[in-house]
């Protein structure tokens, strides 16, 4: 029975993804983030889980990647898709809520609005090449999915919530989306060694930036809120980058 528990929770991080999936395509993207956390959460306790009861299996690890190309793949794609589309002067809900003059060969969102789903595309490569990597287990080599997905979604959470005119100019600027998203699809596939937060023991020693990370991002988030996110992932890497001269 014990060996059902992950896969489990990995089912619930991709019903937590399709969730998302509904909220983004109809432009609730807060209510988007919402699920695509709760879906990294599970994500993080279905391996967690399966460590612990020593139940792991080849099934768990395709599942695993299965659910994260929904939550953190195809999630951050509409999200980015949406913001395309909104440096267009529309929002697409459900396929209306575009001008007849923004309308392109009967398309009812403009096309650039499809550069988005380069993250999509970008994340099923990274999430394949972990599959056969046995390299990546005590490290990944790229950005992870779920990091990449938080900070996508970090950009309507801070157009949301923060309510900065200066930030949502640059937000909503299409051609800072396009570079933003260019950006996320490189680090997907890079080739950049970054530490995983799989603890082997508690000493401070032989996990200080890990730490040093968790209390860095900890002291962002309560002041930055969601501005944090894209800064939290910078320090990641600085930090995996500076770990590995060590």
């Amino acid at each position: 029975m014990r060996s059902y528990i992950p896969n489990f929770l990995t089912l619930l991080n991709l019903f937590s993804g399709c969730i998302a999936v509904v909220f983004a395509v109809m432009n609730q993207l807060d209510m988007a983030a919402l699920f695509v956390v709760l879906g990294i959460v599970f994500d993080f306790f279905d391996g967690f889980a399966a460590r612990v009861l020593k139940v792991q299996s080849e099934l768990g690890v395709q599942l695993d990647s299965l659910a994260d190309m929904v939550t953190s793949g195809l999630v951050p794609g509409i999200v980015l898709f949406q913001l395309l589309a909104m440096s267009q002067g529309s929002a697409w809900v459900g396929g209306t809520g575009v001008a007849e003059s923004s309308q392109w060969c009967g398309w009812k969102f403009p096309p650039i609005a499809l550069l988005g789903f380069i993250v999509t595309l970008s994340s099923a490569c990274r999430l394949a090449k972990f599959n056969i990597d046995e390299n990546q287990v005590t490290s990944f080599i790229g950005l992870p999915t779920p990091a990449n997905a938080l900070m996508v979604l970090s950009l309507p959470l801070i157009l949301i919530f923060h309510q900065n005119d200066f930030l949502n100019g640059i937000i909503l600027n299409q051609w800072f989306l396009i570079g933003f998203t260019l950006v996320s699809a490189y680090l997907l596939n890079a080739k950049i060694h970054l530490f995983a937060l799989k603890f082997k023991s508690w000493s401070f020693n032989d996990n200080a930036i890990r730490y040093l990370f968790l209390i860095g991002s900890l002291v962002l988030l309560i002041t930055l809120r969601f501005m944090a996110i894209p800064v939290i992932i910078v320090l990641y890497i600085f930090l995996s980058l500076l770990m590995k001269k060590e």
